[in-house]
């Protein structure tokens, strides 16, 4: 091995990418598998509790902007045009199955006869 990897091998540097790597995929975890994930690193439980609302907020930020981005994209949608084109461009197949159940008629005839 040579020296360079050797340094870029320190503990420091495994800690880094470890937290760097938690910090892009806090987005898709839970605060429990953060905690998880952090807990076996030698970092003071203040810094733990600042990483782990960092990525609930990063997570917030990234939700808030994509359902942002999905509502923004379907306002512009035009479901009219889109099933016109759907009925002028495509056959439209229909496979139903209706059963018709004959009324319970005991209660009725009990509210007759009374």
């Amino acid at each position: 091995m040579s020296k360079k990897e050797d340094q870029e091998k320190t503990p420091l540097s495994e800690m880094i990418k470890k937290i760097v790597s938690v910090g892009v995929g806090a987005s898709f975890m839970s605060e429990e598998s953060i905690k998880n994930v952090l807990a076996d690193l030698p970092l003071p439980k203040d810094i733990l509790n600042g990483l782990i609302q960092n990525a609930k907020g990063a997570k917030d930020d990234f939700t808030q902007s994509l359902r942002e981005e999905i509502r923004l994209y379907l306002s512009k949608v035009d479901a009219s045009k889109i099933v016109e084109n759907v009925l002028d461009n495509y056959d439209v197949e229909v496979e139903a199955k209706f059963k018709f159940k004959k009324k319970n008629t005991s209660k009725k005839e009990t509210t007759k006869n009374e």
